[in-house]
């Protein structure tokens, strides 16, 4: 068996039945593939299919998640393959020339394809720009692909073994495809492409601040060690080893050096490769060894140790630590090499033993949610036991571990990611080569049932503490090995900073009331008299505020920052503290500290810091946080159906009240987003008070869908309901459809009036009610493709035209993301509240462009609202109880 690879290749060639089964299963788990077959035999009355190529990430312009499954004269795995991806309808399968390859897989089964051939088709060779639809061209003049090959396109797929050549133009062909997909919809469906590269801009912007969608296989050792210890490095870049108080750890990086260059100079010195001409068995350890080392010494370590010297004497006592950790390494090194010469030439001796050439791996393991997660390093070294016929990732160590095991797993992610590429079992082994030799080896087999099953869930539950923000629940949990805090390098942080998350959770709690029956934390009840004692009148700021501001003027000056304070102004849930930097000091440079000042100020959540006309401004939760009582801010009122219809969106820092005018088209339908928590169910609620309270069932009409059922349970009775409150799919379709026939057949009254709309009509004497339509959860609704096709059609035509007809959605969602509020959704939804949301993502799909601040609020109400260009924080009424006013109905009424 030769066992000699590049680790350079990119896609995984599968060929075991175990092995397409199980990668079959994670397929199973995702949105959206990109396939092609190739067939064998395909010129006769009998074609064979030979490979299914699949594609897993859009961008990849690679081939590095590409798969091949050889699936030659093995029906069992097409049907398999079929039952599993071609008649999921939640998998959208992506084919050039869908009709050839559906007659392989599947044929009438086959659900939700997507076609590119047809998509060319509709726009035209001339659109296009390019001399015919054949994929290839495509990727060529269409994509701009260099040395695109079609030769191979009629080569002999009935053959076996495939040549590397075949292989690669297989999974270029579903490389191409993707490519060709994302431009045609560029045609199609400008605003898809348009989302693609925003949310490729979010990943590698979040990437570049802290790594949070990627994940090392450094980080996962310590995870494993210590929860906390990983948040601290995660977060805040602080180190992660655990070191014995008698180890130094100056030296890992001297040692790694020039353990390099020992395999370098054992591969290329060819003195050194005749030491082991003669026989196997008559090589001695001990001598092999000497030499070795003595031409070691000679040629690299020497000069190497002069230079260090001569740049720092001081250099000297831990590099002759480090020629100790060598001299165990290099006589490990000589018996595999002596071991492995029973088993080949003295000439291929080196080369079959040690592996050169790209050692940065990285691969996107599925977790248990059916999500993605990137983990990426970097191995020590790659070698091969020829006794055993069994590769080995090496990890070298300068230090005896506190925790073995968790190395191990560190180890252990890289072997199973080479496994992923090459498909053959790979051994784990760690090298401790002070303060004396020891070595830790494991096999695949030993791993297989143990280690590479925990690690998606570890990753998921990894992901979960990166996402923890200080005062919420559930902080990562600190170490199950005490003694590790003994020898923990952020001792100090850790104790501070995770002791003041449990205060800061205390606190809150002391301001809430868990309540089971509802999905989302709300504010507690407040007594009407209360609300009147604590609020006469809005808080201006005073010398707690003052010294709030002092505090974060002396705190950014520890950092190096000089800025004066201009005073603050108090909302009810934060305060926004002016300041005025020194001259030579950069905005950005206060900008960067926000995770430092979240640390050293002991903040729930990182602060909002902007630039304003003349001053940075600071936001900053206020320790006796208000609430915003809805009496006190709006009153019943009578209304004429030619007034305008207002929602209340929240309370500025001014301690006015901000709304909306439904007429306007900039706030005429709005898509609302805020994760568990946020408020978002009171906001809603106050949002629909404020309208009926100012309107009656005459001139209003209030459409209610509550998939969850606790939203709205007070309004299910109420005389404004323009039908029944939606609680399931069938009838929010139907409701949707109805709004839009409403729409139309109002249209043709306006023609017949010669009106251009609902507010000129209703200067008449027989007025309409306008129509609001409050939509919650509806990401409940998206995960039937018919569903969300219909709903999507409705509220596209609804967001495009009834405005002037008035009618008007309010589409919420706890997870606003992009596959649930597509481009489509956002662009007919022109009005935009934010409250906390789950991610950085989730708030620029709500808010648009780089607008991350969601992310960052306080939740319970504190939210963002962009009206026009402005970016407005504000504080969503709380209304505790619902008490609506009595009204008299007309008959007529619906």
């Amino acid at each position: 068996m030769n066992l000699k690879f590049s680790i350079s290749e990119q896609m995984k060639y599968l060929t075991q039945t175990i092995d397409i089964q199980k990668q079959i299963t994670e397929f199973s788990l995702l949105k959206r593939l990109w396939l092609d077959t190739e067939v064998a035999d395909w010129h006769t009355s009998r074609p064979r299919l030979s490979l299914i190529q699949v594609l897993t990430h859009s961008t990849d312009c690679i081939g590095e998640s590409a798969y091949v499954l050889d699936v030659l004269d093995k029906p069992e795995l097409v049907g398999i393959f079929i039952d599993q991806i071609m008649a999921n309808p939640n998998i959208e399968k992506v084919f050039h020339n869908a009709d050839y390859d559906l007659n392989f897989l599947g044929k009438a089964q086959a659900q939700n394809v997507i076609c590119t051939l047809k998509m060319a088709r509709k726009i035209g060779v001339k659109t296009l720009g390019v001399t015919n639809l054949k994929l290839k061209t495509l990727a060529a003049e269409l994509c701009h692909f260099s040395n695109v090959d079609s030769e191979e396109q009629g080569s002999d797929w009935g053959r076996r073994s495939l040549s590397p050549k075949q292989l690669n133009y297989a999974t270029m062909d579903v490389v191409y495809l993707a490519a060709v997909h994302r431009r045609l919809l560029e045609h199609t469906h400008p605003d898809a492409d348009k989302e693609s590269n925003m949310v490729s801009k979010h990943l590698r912007q979040t990437a570049k601040r802290s790594e949070s969608l990627s994940f090392t296989a450094t980080k996962v050792r310590v995870a494993l060690e210590c929860p906390r210890l990983f948040y601290l490095n995660h977060t805040f870049g602080d180190k992660p080893l655990f070191i014995p108080s008698d180890s130094s750890f100056s030296i890992g990086n001297p040692f790694h050096q020039l353990a390099d260059r020992l395999v370098h100079l054992l591969i290329h010195d060819s003195d050194l490769q005749t030491l082991f001409n003669p026989p196997a068995e008559q090589l001695q350890i001990e001598t092999i060894a000497a030499q070795i080392q003595q031409r070691f010494f000679e040629l690299e370590f020497s000069p190497y140790l002069q230079d260090a010297i001569k740049n720092d004497d001081r250099q000297a006592p831990a590099l002759l630590q480090v020629w100790q950790g060598l001299q165990g390494l290099i006589k490990r090194f000589s018996e595999l090499l002596i071991t492995n010469r029973y088993f080949c030439n003295a000439e291929s001796l080196v080369s079959h033993t040690f592996f050169t050439g790209k050692r940065r791996l990285e691969h996107h393991f599925t977790l248990p949610d059916g999500t993605l997660q990137r983990v990426a390093g970097e191995l020590d070294c790659l070698i091969c036991d020829l006794e055993h016929r069994r590769l080995s990732v090496v990890e070298f160590k300068t230090y005896q571990p506190v925790d073995p095991s968790a190395q191990l797993a560190q180890v252990a992610l890289y072997s199973y990611i080479l496994w992923t590429k090459k498909n053959v079992p790979i051994d784990s082994t760690i090298y401790c080569v002070l303060p004396e030799f020891k070595e830790y080896q494991y096999s695949w087999e030993q791993l297989e049932n143990t280690i590479h099953q925990r690690i998606p869930y570890k990753l998921q539950q990894m992901r979960q503490w990166a996402d923890w923000q200080q005062g919420q629940p559930d902080p990562p949990p600190a170490t199950t090995q005490p003694y590790l805090c003994e020898i923990c390098p952020q001792k100090a942080k850790c104790q501070a900073f995770f002791t003041t998350a449990n205060e800061a959770q205390i606190a809150i709690e002391s301001f809430a009331i868990s309540d089971s029956s509802q999905v989302e934390q709300q504010e507690p009840p407040v007594s009407q008299s209360n609300v009147e004692s604590e609020e006469q009148e809005h808080p201006s700021p005073t010398a707690d505020a003052d010294a709030i501001g002092e505090n974060l003027v002396q705190t950014l000056a520890s950092f190096g920052i000089g800025a004066t304070y201009h005073g603050a102004a108090i909302a009810p849930s934060f305060i926004r503290v002016k300041l005025k930097p020194n001259p030579g000091v950069k905005v950005n440079a206060i900008l960067r500290l926000s995770n430092d000042l979240r640390v050293q100020l002991g903040l729930t959540y990182p602060p909002l810091i902007a630039p304003q006309a003349g001053f940075v401004s600071v936001d900053l939760p206020r320790p006796d946080r208000q609430t915003a009582a809805f009496d006190r801010y709006i009153q019943p009122q009578s209304s004429t159906p030619s007034d305008p219809v207002r929602i209340a969106i929240g309370v500025d820092l001014e301690g006015q009240l901000v709304e909306a005018d439904l007429a306007d088209p900039n706030s005429c339908h709005f898509l609302v987003g805020g994760t568990t928590g946020s408020g978002k169910s009171e906001f809603l609620r106050s949002l629909l008070l404020s309208l009926l309270v100012r309107h009656t069932p005459d001139h209003l009409k209030i459409a209610l869908v509550d998939p969850k059922r606790v939203t709205f349970p007070e309004f299910e009775q109420m005389p404004w309901l323009y039908q029944p409150v939606v609680k399931e799919s069938e009838r929010a379709i139907e409701l949707m459809h109805n709004l839009v026939s409403e729409m139309d057949k109002r249209y043709q009254q306006f023609e017949k009036a010669g009106c251009a709309n609902l507010t000129d009509y209703n200067k008449r004497p027989q007025p309409m009610p306008r129509i609001v339509c409050i939509f919650d959860e509806y990401a409940d609704f998206m995960a039937e493709k018919e569903t969300a096709k219909a709903l999507e059609f409705s509220i596209k035509r609804l967001g495009a035209m009834a405005r002037a007809a008035g009618i008007h959605l309010i589409i919420a969602t706890q997870r606003p993301e992009a596959r649930v509020v597509t481009p489509l959704i956002r662009s007919n939804l022109p009005g935009r509240v934010a409250l906390r949301t789950a991610s950085e993502a989730d708030s620029t799909i709500v808010l648009g462009g780089k607008q991350i601040e969601a992310a960052y609020l306080l939740g319970k109400g504190d939210l963002l609202y962009l009206a026009g260009a402005n970016l407005l924080r504000l504080q969503s009424l709380f209304a505790p109880s619902v008490q609506l006013p009595q009204t008299t109905v007309k008959k007529s009424d619906r």
